[in-house]
């Protein structure tokens, strides 16, 4: 349904207000509550896991020191060859085995339940988006574009699900890591371990200054990448005005600039990302050489064994590859954040009116409609509808005209109760329409638009759209009716056809399966808004059988330009500036000689 003002597109995107990181990463664990337990059995899997990892270094220092018992000492000058305790040697080593082994199953388990527990969010909040579209005002369409709500639908909903997945247990496995490998390091030798803290200290502190600095871009990528894909949706849907009006320079160039601001916070934001792999590497590298030069002047004055330098080299490439784990789990949950953001802006928005309450409901309804002293604005200080009165008894088939901009189709929203009145009231049967809940309203409803929406699936599926138990030879009827039939037979598959990119429709044959699904509703209102404005002259004269054999019996409301569909209706209503100026029949308005008569003889005298 046309509605309100112009939609904002991908160029008209607003600067979304940022948001504190810890408010957001504190209100995405509270939307993941339910799977809290999954999430910390799967942590304590990882932690447990990572532990047996750190325990093998020094498992493998002992052993190291068994195998050296074998090598030749020098005793009174002589080499004298050791012996290996082969029975402690094997035992070492199939600990070692079984201590991986379990670490290998405990993390298997991690990464299991932590993608089953992801993909439950990211289905949880794609259908709590989804709820939510069917509960906001269209006053929120009227100012966002669809591009935008689409890129937090798929590409922000992703990001959380793929960065909590590859970051939370990463976290966690890196941070057990990084403690348990200091603790073992101080354990064996507070020498060596210092050498090696002290290495990776000023990695550490580079890593959290580019953490601080990346912010900022990974939440500006997620708003480009929302702002661009508005922009495609926008140029896309109206590619042929673009040809038409030559206006792909334009475009292209809104384009442009619109991906060169991506490339500019991406580039920024992976840049600073990427550096923390080669700075964390080269600090490990450090690390080694230090340990190397350390330990070998401890291991000659005695104070070390040649084992605990075996297991200090592990451990330093257990200690420094935390560190750029972190870092990358943190610039990850970065974006998690900067997703989440967006998500949950669009969750916080404000709904229509809980109508759980209402137990009034429109049934056996005849049809009689009546607007009491309606006000009406898309904006406070913009008012469109001024004081509209008009009572159209059951049956009857009213037309609305007047110039663009008059306010038509703002009282068919209103009567539909897609927008909520300023002032007045609007009445069905007696009952005000605001007192009984909108799904009563609208099913009260059969609509037939200058747009002709049609969705991938069969002829007949589009006919029976959300009406539930409707006979073959009910929609084979209404098609006789519309004069649609024998065209479905002509196609391969009648009324089985599959309407898709490649079904070459006209649009008056759109139209007739429109009505036709009208008829199928059978509703006591009908809603006729420009429904022949994009037909031929002759297409039209059939549009206009069809639909004159769906008013009958039926309130309708006909909103017209074109003056010569509307003669027969039984009552005129000529809208102004968001008032009635003159109503009466097609011949009470000609004899008026009014704003109506001006409106026909000029169309008249165009034609």
């Amino acid at each position: 349904m046309p509605h309100g003002p112009m939609g904002k597109g991908g160029m008209g995107q607003a600067v979304e207000k940022p948001r504190n990181f810890n408010i957001t990463m504190k209100k995405l664990l509270e939307y993941c509550r339910r799977y809290l337990p999954a999430i910390i059995f799967a942590l304590a899997a990882a932690a447990t896991g990572t532990v047996l990892q750190i325990i093998g270094p020094d498992r493998l220092k002992v052993l190291t020191n068994e195998i050296m018992k074998g090598l030749p000492a020098m005793i009174n000058g002589k080499p004298v060859l050791g012996s290996i305790d082969m029975n402690a040697v094997s035992k070492i080593g199939w600990m070692l085995v079984a201590l991986y082994v379990l670490s290998f199953l405990l993390n298997y388990i991690q990464s299991l339940i932590m993608a089953t527990v992801t993909q439950a969010i990211s289905k949880k909040m794609r259908s709590d988006i989804s709820k939510k579209m069917n509960r906001l005002p269209l006053r929120y369409f009227d100012t966002v574009s669809f591009g935008d709500v689409l890129s937090r639908v798929t590409n922000d909903v992703d990001a959380i699900g793929q960065t909590l997945n590859q970051s939370v247990g990463t976290l966690i496995t890196a941070i057990t890591m990084l403690s348990g490998s200091l603790i073992m390091m101080f354990y064996n030798s507070w020498i060596l371990a210092l050498t090696a803290v002290f290495s990776s200290v000023t990695g550490f502190g580079f890593m959290m200054f580019i953490i601080k600095g990346s912010q900022k871009y990974f939440k500006e990528q997620q708003m480009e990448l929302g702002h661009i894909n508005g922009l495609v949706e926008e140029v896309y849907t109206g590619h042929n005005v673009v040809k038409v009006y030559n206006g792909s320079r334009e475009a292209k160039e809104a384009f442009e600039n619109s991906n060169r601001s991506l490339y500019k916070s991406a580039w920024k934001s992976q840049f600073l990302s990427g550096l923390m792999m080669p700075l964390m590497s080269f600090i490990g590298n450090f690390g080694y050489v230090a340990v190397c030069v350390v330990g070998a002047a401890l291991a000659m004055e005695g104070r070390i064994t040649f084992g605990v330098i075996v297991a200090f080299m592990m451990y330093i490439r257990l200690f420094t590859q935390p560190l750029s784990q972190i870092a990358q789990a943190m610039n990850n949950l970065q974006r998690t954040a900067a997703a989440s953001e967006r998500v949950f802006e669009f969750l916080d928005e404000p709904e229509l009116e809980n109508e759980s309450g209402k137990n009034k409901v429109l049934a056996d309804v005849k049809g009689t409609v009546e607007f009491k002293n309606v006000r009406f604005g898309y904006t406070p200080d913009k008012p469109v509808i001024n004081n509209f009165s008009a009572r159209i008894e059951a049956g009857q088939k009213v037309a609305i005209v007047g110039p663009t901009g008059a306010g038509k189709t703002t009282m068919v929203n209103l009567l539909m109760r897609f927008y909520e009145t300023d002032g007045g009231e609007i009445t069905i049967d007696g009952v005000p329409v605001d007192q009984v809940p909108r799904e009563s309203v609208h099913a009260q409803f059969g609509m037939v638009l200058q747009d002709t929406w049609m969705f991938e699936g069969t002829i007949r599926d589009n006919i029976i759209y959300s009406k539930k138990g409707v006979t073959n030879e009910a929609v084979i009827n209404a098609c006789k009716t519309v004069g649609l039939h024998h065209f479905i037979m002509t196609l391969p598959n009648g009324y089985d056809t599959i309407l898709n990119d490649k079904a070459s429709l006209s649009e008056g044959q759109k139209q007739l399966i429109t009505i036709a699904r009208a008829m199928i509703q059978n509703a006591p209102l009908l809603i006729l808004d420009e429904a022949t404005s994009s037909v031929d002259t002759r297409t039209e004269r059939m549009v206009q059988e069809s639909m004159d054999q769906l008013t009958k019996g039926r309130t309708s409301f006909v909103i017209a330009h074109r003056l010569s569909t509307i003669k027969n209706a039984d009552l005129i209503l000529v809208m102004k500036d968001g008032d009635i100026i003159e109503s009466g029949n097609h011949e009470e308005l000609l004899l008026k000689n009014g704003f109506y008569a001006q409106l026909y003889n000029s169309q008249f005298e165009a034609a």
